[in-house]
């Protein structure tokens, strides 16, 4: 049948037979007039994660691997609830601006005869999707500390329990015939945050003047069936492409029969895979991995760096200056990637106001900053800088503030690198941890070995 055809589990006599709620979904795409390419089916053998798409023979660059009509994207201009969603929607603004689409999820979900109910039923418990706000907070603490993940996940904590108690909950209140708070409860809004966190798709602002506007207002995420079944790595082999009547999922590059068919979720570190959608990419294989210094870490290590009371007094001035030419700020940090620094400019600046001279930096505030003449060649300039071949040329001082600011840093993780890097080479140790402790081996591994590259190209300036 058709239905054995795009849906097969390897080494098992009956395709699909056990898999009734993916059945089920099939059988939807097909009213809803989704079309799935025969060239690929879906398994949970041989993918990386829950459910995905692989090639059931070569597949060329260019090929349709499905296609979907607007009218079965779920968000709240297509739910049942779209027209109070609609008419109501001033008194629904808040800083994430989900809420229309998480309200329209709530009741979608928890409607028996939802439209989009053979979609929703593949996800029968939301937790299964594994992010850290799931875990204790006690986990969070011992498997991420250091890794930037637990202060991200305690605000989202926080803003999720603001915005369904102070705009959600009264929306439902003045709309009983709809929502129930006893069942659309805090719980299930947690759940579905998570769930669009993961699974969410968000379309491009079309730029029709070709003006670079910095004030667009980005699309509201939506729920795109079938394309959340793919999984994701940097080095996919699919694009997801909008067209004005339905959405392309699109082969970039030749796939090869047996091949997992990969979306991309853009470049995203391993501590952004594990926050948003619960998941990484095993070290050393994501090429977008990051690592963080904070602002305020450099400055600790300026201040380590003074001799005296009046040193202090000229580094407060400096810091004062940096502050009002945005180059640091109180929740700042310096991006470094696995090819030296992403945010040039900042650190570039940091570093050559903290390390002026007296002299130097009167003529800074005389002034009032320095005149940006040559902007594209002053980039380069830093960026190449900032470079992994660029570091180790840096000055003496601006490569010891670098790296006692990465040593401070290494020292905010419970585990030494040593120890991490011990259970990727003890044989069974890796098989012996569980997939929370799995996933935050690759986190702090990705980010640990970025700041040690650091480390080592400016130990050179700690004499």
């Amino acid at each position: 049948s058709l239905l054995s055809d795009v849906f097969q589990r390897e080494g098992d006599g009956a395709p699909g037979a056990a898999d009734e709620p993916l059945q089920t979904f099939l059988r939807w795409c097909g009213e809803v007039r989704l079309k799935l390419s025969d060239k690929v089916y879906l398994s949970k053998e041989r993918t990386v994660a829950e459910y995905g798409m692989l090639a059931k023979e070569d597949i060329e660059q260019g090929h349709v691997l499905f296609s979907i009509p607007r009218n079965a994207l779920l968000h709240q201009g297509t739910s049942t609830t779209k027209k109070v969603l609609e008419e109501e929607k001033g008194c629904l603004e808040s800083s994430s601006g989900w809420v229309p689409l998480l309200l329209a999820l709530m009741y979608e979900y928890t409607c028996a005869e939802s439209y989009w109910k053979p979609y929703l039923s593949l996800w029968p418990d939301f937790r299964k999707l594994d992010h850290p706000m799931f875990w204790s907070k006690e986990e969070r603490e011992r498997l991420l500390k250091g890794t930037g993940i637990p202060e991200a996940v305690d605000t989202d904590l926080t803003n999720i329990q603001k915005e369904y108690n102070d705009t959600v909950l009264p929306f439902m209140r003045s709309h009983p015939e709809l929502w129930d708070p006893e069942r659309h409860s805090l719980e299930l809004y947690q759940s579905l945050v998570a769930f669009v966190m993961a699974y969410s798709f968000q379309e491009p602002v079309e730029d029709e003047d070709d003006n670079d506007d910095e004030n667009e207002v980005p699309n509201p995420p939506m729920m795109v069936p079938m394309a959340d079944m793919l999984n994701h790595v940097c080095n996919h082999n699919a694009n997801l492409e909008y067209t004005p009547d339905c959405l392309k999922m699109v082969a970039v590059r030749p796939i090869r029969k047996g091949e997992e068919i990969f979306n991309t979720y853009g470049q995203m570190a391993n501590w952004q895979l594990l926050h948003m959608y619960g998941f990484t990419e095993p070290f050393p294989t994501n090429s977008n991995d990051t690592a963080d210094i904070k602002t305020s870490t450099v400055y600790t290590a300026a201040v380590q760096e003074t001799q005296s009371e009046a040193e202090q007094h000229h580094l407060v001035e400096k810091w004062k200056m940096l502050c009002e030419m945005e180059m640091v700020g109180e929740k700042g940090v310096f991006v470094f990637g696995k090819n030296g620094s992403l945010t040039d400019t900042e650190l570039y600046t940091t570093l050559k106001v903290l390390c002026m001279s007296k002299e130097e930096f009167k003529e800074l505030q005389a002034n009032e900053g320095w005149q940006e003449d040559d902007g594209d060649d002053e980039d380069s300039k830093m960026a190449q800088a900032l470079s992994l071949e660029g570091l180790p040329a840096l000055a003496p001082e601006w490569k010891r503030l670098l790296h006692v600011a990465a040593n401070l840093t290494m020292d905010q993780y419970l585990e030494d690198m040593d120890s991490d890097c011990r259970l990727l080479e003890e044989p069974g140790a890796l098989a012996k941890l569980s997939p929370r402790e799995r996933n935050a081996l690759n986190v702090r591994l990705g980010q640990k070995s970025i700041l040690h590259h650091l480390q080592q190209l400016t130990q050179h300036g700690t004499a």
